[in-house]
């Protein structure tokens, strides 16, 4: 039996005493001091502090993030200092980079082949006494061991010493070290390469810093990161006849990094910034041909073209905005309410971007109308400011906020009345028979607001929740939240098509017709107060709306139209359209039984329809003299079939007997029908095409409606 010698926790220890420790940096502690959350999902995270002298500053990222992080990196060493370089953990395949040592470590050597790759190098040799030389070679033997005897294979190593050359057993050896301080870095190095890699989550990255003195310095950079959420309320419950609905904009917020947030400065931006992922991390190696030097050519640079994208928007329709209606008694509010600040948020420290408005204010106390409900605002204040950055907006905590890792929050971002009317919103296509609760919302807080979800409270309880788009600034839009029970509709449509003129040009008919809709709204009120409905009625291009004249809004795909129904009764609603079309018909190439009824219909004109009579009479003469044609040529086929039979029965009997002079009686006969067919049919052909031509001439010339 051959095997290998078990190997010895001395051997086990001889790598490690191969390499000798790395003196550690002093490291500059800069915690995040600002982060600034996209909607587009990526994260802005700064770092602010004070280093002293030449400093480092150590980053730990998620490998995920390093690409984000080499893209978009910045730095600031604000008295005086640089930046002297960025050091971090190559992504290169560790055996490749192993590979790249003065000591390959790639592929787990054992120390004896660790020390073939050392052939040359002096070593210092504890086996037990102390021996210095350098590497020969390292020997495979097979030795005989034990009882029963057991072959096995050890390994020798040969050194050249002083006094010789002298093989000692690598079994012996308790101690071995490099005295060559360069392969000692290489093997520091592919050991520490050794121990990053067995860290795949998180990679190291460096910053280091030159100067003098005490220096204020910034980093930042963009990772990837959840995008910021936001919800709303909308309070419509009358606190009293001057107060306008209450409108409360919360932002959701998490911190998914590994760190705590704190003390830290908060920012939210709305808007879809570009930001894509391009791998900066992984070494790439083009693959190159070997050619003559002569015939090397580089590669051409790829340039990409600019790329434009376009959105459909609804129709402006340049009207005058209403007056803001108070979500019941129908009257205008702007009555301030009393203002408490947000729980544990002090005043604000940074005032307010001009197009703000002032502080938002909270809900005073509830009136008799609304008594039993929770005020929703009387302890919310908004909790950041708000302005443009660029084409994007920003919302900006008032003070430093702390969020442990791994935790969310919500932060009070609007707070204030809204411009908001209560409607009922019909739409066939969604309910065919009751329209939804609604409100038409106009943003009046000078903010952009990000879609999400609305939760509805009307007298002072839940009343439904909604769906908010991207609202800008002075716009508005509809919402729904609850089916409308108080509130029937009955849709009825009819549809008809007439012609209305004619004409004829060059042989072609041209007749135009119009195509008219009507659609009938019954609305019944059973509230006990009047309701404005909005009717929502498809939109279809090229129908001209006939009735009503104008519009309340329009979308590409829809018409709104406002009607106001008083408590008890039934309003109605009629929507008009007509179409003209056009319709064109080749005279000469359709039936006449096709073209009477535009002959006889009263709203082409008399000179029209006088025309398609005698086009008619003469596609009818056509007729007769087609029909006349087929019956002659069907008689001719019919005597040449007969002809055939005859000729063959005359092989078989004698022409001189009787039958066979009958035979050739009729033959004679039937050749003399086939001459008179043969003229018939030609005069008949020239009638057809000289009838044929007549037709075509007239209608060539005719120029008539």
């Amino acid at each position: 039996m051959t095997r290998r010698s078990p190997p010895t926790l001395v051997a086990l220890t001889l790598l490690a005493s191969l390499a000798t420790p790395l003196a550690a940096d002093q490291k500059a502690d800069i915690p995040v001091s600002r982060v600034v959350l996209y909607s587009s999902g990526v994260a802005y995270f700064e770092h602010a502090g004070q280093v002293e002298g030449d400093a480092t500053l150590a980053l730990r990222f998620k490998t995920d993030q390093i690409n984000d992080v080499l893209k978009s990196m910045v730095f600031a060493d604000a008295d005086g200092g640089t930046v002297r370089s960025v050091d971090y953990t190559s992504n290169d395949p560790v055996e490749r980079a192993l590979r790249s040592f003065g000591i390959d470590l790639s592929g787990d050597p054992s120390l004896p082949d660790l020390l073939k790759q050392l052939r040359g190098a002096q070593v210092v040799v504890t086996a037990p006494e102390e021996v210095i030389g350098s590497v020969l070679n390292v020997q495979a033997r097979q030795v005989v061991r034990g009882d029963p005897p057991v072959t096995l294979t050890e390994h020798f190593l040969t050194l050249v010493t002083e006094s010789g050359i002298r093989t000692l057993p690598m079994d012996s050896i308790e101690r071995l070290e490099l005295t060559d301080t360069g392969l000692r870095d290489e093997l520091d190095k592919a050991l520490a390469l050794l121990v990053e890699s067995r860290d795949t989550e998180r990679k190291a990255l460096d910053i280091h810093f030159t100067g003098n003195g005490k220096r204020r310095v910034h980093v930042g950079y963009l990772v990837e990161a959840p995008v910021w959420k936001t919800s709303y309320r909308l309070d419509l419950t009358p606190l009293s006849k001057e107060t306008k609905p209450l409108l409360q904009g919360w932002a959701i917020v998490e911190n998914t990094s590994d760190s705590d947030w704190t003390n830290i400065q908060l920012s939210l931006v709305s808007g879809r910034p570009v930001s894509f992922v391009q791998d900066l991390y992984t070494p790439l190696f083009a693959e190159r041909q070997v050619v003559q030097p002569t015939l090397t050519a580089s590669l051409k640079p790829r340039t990409y073209a600019e790329g434009f994208e376009r959105e459909e928007q609804a129709a402006a329709l340049g009207r005058k905005r209403r007056p803001a209606m108070s979500s019941i008694g129908g009257m205008s509010g702007t009555a301030a309410r009393a203002h408490e600040p947000w729980a544990g948020m002090p005043a604000a420290d940074v005032a307010p971007a001009p197009a703000v408005p002032a502080e938002a204010m909270a809900l005073a106390e509830l009136s008799d109308e609304g008594a039993g409900g929770m005020d929703v605002g009387a302890s919310i204040r908004a909790a950041a400011s708000g302005g443009s950055v660029g084409e994007l907006f920003q919302f900006t905590l008032r003070t430093p906020i702390d969020m442990p890792r791994r935790r969310s929050a919500m932060i009070p971002i609007i707070n204030q009345d809204a411009d908001a009317e209560k409607v009922s919103i019909y739409s066939e296509s969604v309910h065919a028979t009751h329209p939804l609760n609604g409100v038409v919302l106009n943003n009046d807080t000078g903010l952009k607001m990000l879609a999400g979800p609305v939760t509805v409270f009307d007298g002072g309880s839940y009343a439904g929740d909604a769906q908010l788009d991207h609202l800008a600034p002075g716009d508005k839009r509809l919402l729904s939240y609850a089916v409308d029970l108080a509130v029937s509709v009955d849709p009825s449509v009819k549809s008809s098509s007439e012609i209305t003129s004619g004409k004829i040009v060059r042989g072609v008919l041209d007749v135009s017709r119009v195509s008219r809709w009507e659609q009938t709204y019954s609305i019944k009120n059973k509230d006990e107060q009047k309701r404005t409905i909005i009717v929502e009625h498809p939109f279809v291009a090229g129908r001209e709306l006939m009735q009503p004249e104008v519009f309340d809004e329009k979308t590409p795909s829809l018409y709104r139209f406002r009607v106001a129904v008083d408590a008890g009764t039934t309003g109605q609603l009629i929507v008009a359209e007509q179409q003209t079309t056009s319709e064109t018909i080749a005279i000469l190439n359709t039936r006449a039984s096709n073209l009477v009824y535009y002959q006889r219909s009263a709203e082409i004109p008399q000179s029209v329809r006088q025309a398609l009579g005698m086009a008619i009479g003469m596609k009818n003469q056509i007729s007769q003299l087609e029909q006349q044609l087929r019956d002659k040529e069907l008689e001719l086929r019919k005597i040449k079939e007969g002809q055939g039979r005859l000729r063959e029965n005359l092989k078989t009997v004698n022409s001189s007997s009787q039958l066979g002079k009958r035979y050739l009686q009729k033959l004679n006969t039937e050749e003399n029908q086939i001459d008179q067919l043969d003229d018939e049919i030609a005069s008949l052909r020239e009638q057809l095409n000289a009838k044929r031509d007549e037709l075509a001439n007239y209608l060539n010339d005719l120029d008539v409606g």
